[in-house]
C-alpha cells in the first residue's frame, strides 16, 4: 500500500496504531485467540502485510498488539522520513541525542494505575509463542537500568521468561546490562531494572542502538523525535522511564540467584536451550488507563528489523570513516538481520574490497558474512547480489575466510566444534565462528563493456500509465495474420 510520508514523526504508540488502522493495515482479531501459540501463530501469518489487534486474547481483558513495525517503508514512515533516508536519520540522531526531560509526579501516563503487590501472569496478557518455548515470554519489554558505578542509563530489548506472578528469568548477552549486573552482583547488591512494554515505535528504535557503554539510547529516541523524551523516576527505583509508556514493570535482578530458563525460539530460527539464567523480582507494576499490550513474534520481520535497521546506520557510519566510497549497507533478512551483510561500494582500487570486508567483521561480532559489490548492485535486493556473486566472484580469487573469530553465541553452528553430544559448551568457547568475505566487485578497469550492467535507456522513468489502454480489449481470432 502506498502511503504519504509525514511531515513529522510519530511519538506516540496510538497516534501510530491509529495511522495503520486508518490505512487497512491493523487487523482486528476476534475474541477467543489463545495466548498460547494462536496469537502468535496469527501474527505471524498476518506479519509484513498487516499489525494485529486482539482485543481480548485468551479471554484476558488486556489487549494485545503486535507486527505494528514489520516492514522496513513503515519504520521510515513512524520517523517522517522517506525510505532511502533511514539510515541517515537514525544515524543523525545516534550522533546528537537529546537529553530527556522528567514530567512532574504523578503526571505520568505509564503510572495512572499502580499495582503493588502484582501477579504478573494474571494481570498480563503474556503469551507463549513457539512450539518448545518453556512457557510464556515478554518479548518487547524495553530493559533500563543504571550504571552502578556511574549512574548512566542503558536500554536493550531482552526475553524474559515469566515464571511466577513475581518472578521472571532474563537472558543477559554479553553486553552493557549484563556489564551493570556483574558489577552489582560484585558489590553484593541486586540490580534495579524497570521493563518497558508499550513503547512508541521511535523509542523502541532507538533502544537498538550498538553504542558505547553509558550512553542513555532514550536520549537517542528524544533526537528521533525531535524533542526531548518525556520520562518518570520510578516508583522504586531512580530508573527513568518513558512516560508515555503502556506499560511499566519494575523490579530487581537478584545477586548470586539463578533459575532454569529456556527453552526459547531466537531470532536465527532455532531454539536456544535451556540454562541457569539471571533472575527478576518484580516489585510493582504500573500502566495507563486501559493500556495494550506489545508482543513480538520471534525472527519474524518485526523483531529483524528492529534489531538490523540500528546496526546497520551504525556499520555504515563505521565503514565511511575509513571508506568513504561505501555509500549503503544491508543486513539481509535472509541473515536472519545480523549475520549476512552487504555493502555497496564505489571501488577505486583493487583490494579495497577485502579491506571493507575485514572491517566490517571489526566493525560487530555477530556479522557472520560480507559481501561487497559495486555501485550499481542495489543491496536492499539479494537477487542483484546473488547475480553480482554468480558473475563478478570468483573463489579462488575473491574469498576471504577467517577462521575461529567471536560470532553470535545464539548461531547454532557455532557449538559443533565443541563436540557431538555435549551437553553444555564452556562460556569460553561459545559462539566461535568463521567468517567469510566475498568480493563481488567488477575490476576498476576492463574491456570494452564486458562488466557492464545491461540497462534500457527510459526504462526506469517510462511512464507505464500513459501507455497502457486499461479499457481495451484484443480479440484474437479477428487478428489478421498478415
Amino acid at each position: 500500500m502506498t502511503t504519504s510520508t509525514p511531515a513529522t514523526p510519530y511519538t506516540d504508540l496510538r497516534a501510530w496504531l491509529n495511522n495503520l488502522a486508518a490505512t487497512g493495515r491493523m487487523a482486528v482479531i476476534r475474541d477467543g485467540a489463545a495466548l498460547e501459540h494462536e496469537v502468535a501463530a496469527i501474527a505471524k501469518r498476518l506479519d509484513g502485510r498487516q499489525a494485529a489487534y486482539f482485543k481480548q486474547p485468551g479471554g484476558h481483558p488486556m489487549p494485545v498488539v503486535s507486527g505494528f513495525m514489520s516492514r522496513r517503508a513503515w519504520i521510515a514512515e513512524a520517523m517522517g522520513v522517506p525510505e532511502s533516508g533511514l539510515l541517515a536519520a537514525y544515524r543523525r540522531a545516534a550522533e546528537a541525542p537529546l537529553p530527556c526531560e522528567e514530567v512532574p509526579a504523578g503526571q505520568a501516563a505509564c503510572q495512572q494505575v499502580v499495582h503493588r503487590d502484582p501477579d504478573v501472569r494474571a494481570l498480563l496478557p503474556v503469551p507463549t509463542h513457539s512450539e518448545h518455548d518453556n512457557g510464556p515470554y515478554i518479548t518487547a519489554g524495553m530493559v533500563i537500568a543504571r550504571n552502578p558505578v556511574t549512574g548512566v542509563q542503558n536500554v536493550s530489548i531482552n526475553r524474559i521468561q515469566v515464571h511466577a506472578g513475581d518472578r521472571m528469568a532474563i537472558l543477559l548477552l554479553p553486553r552493557h546490562l549484563h556489564a551493570f549486573y556483574k558489577e552489582a552482583e560484585k558489590r553484593g547488591q541486586d540490580l534495579s531494572v524497570a521493563i518497558v512494554i508499550g513503547a512508541d515505535p521511535l523509542t523502541l528504535l532507538a533502544s537498538q542502538a550498538i553504542m558505547p557503554i553509558d550512553h542513555d539510547e532514550l536520549e537517542i529516541a528524544g533526537a528521533l523525535q525531535g524533542r526531548p523524551l518525556p520520562v518518570a523516576r520510578c516508583m522504586t527505583s531512580d530508573i527513568h522511564v518513558p512516560a508515555d509508556a503502556e506499560i511499566v514493570i519494575e523490579g530487581r535482578i537478584l545477586h548470586d540467584v539463578r533459575e532454569a530458563e529456556g527453552p526459547f525460539g531466537e531470532f536465527p530460527r532455532y531454539y536456544s536451550a535451556r540454562e541457569q539464567r539471571e533472575v527478576i523480582a518484580v516489585d510493582l507494576v504500573t500502566h495507563r488507563r486501559d493500556p495494550v499490550f506489545h508482543t513480538i513474534v520471534p525472527a519474524e520481520m518485526e523483531h529483524l528489523l528492529l534489531g538490523s535497521i540500528p546496526r546497520e546506520a551504525t556499520l555504515l557510519a563505521h565503514l565511511q570513516r575509513s571508506f568513504p566510497g561505501v555509500s549503503d549497507v544491508h543486513l539481509s533478512i535472509g541473515g536472519v538481520g545480523r549475520y549476512h551483510l552487504f555493502v555497496r561500494l564505489r571501488k577505486t582500487h583493487e583490494g579495497q574490497p577485502k579491506n571493507v570486508i575485514l572491517c566490517a567483521f571489526g566493525a560487530h561480532y555477530d556479522i557472520k558474512q560480507v559481501v561487497v559489490v559495486d555501485e550499481d548492485v542495489e543491496v536492499h535486493d539479494p537477487r542483484q547480489v546473488e547475480w553480482a556473486v554468480a558473475t563478478r566472484f570468483q573463489a579462488d580469487r575473491d574469498l576471504v575466510v577467517i577462521s575461529g573469530a567471536q560470532g553470535s553465541v545464539l548461531d547454532p553452528s557455532t557449538t559443533v566444534a565443541a563436540g557431538a553430544g555435549a551437553d553444555t559448551v564452556p562460556a569460553h568457547l561459545q559462539g566461535i565462528s568463521a567468517k567469510m568475505g566475498l568480493d563481488a566487485t567488477r575490476p576498476v578497469s576492463y574491456h570494452e563493456h564486458v562488466f557492464t550492467k545491461v540497462r534500457i535507456p527510459g526504462e526506469e522513468e517510462i511512464d507505464l500509465g500513459s501507455w497502457i489502454e486499461t479499457d481495451a480489449g484484443v480479440d484474437f481470432n479477428a487478428v489478421s495474420d498478415r
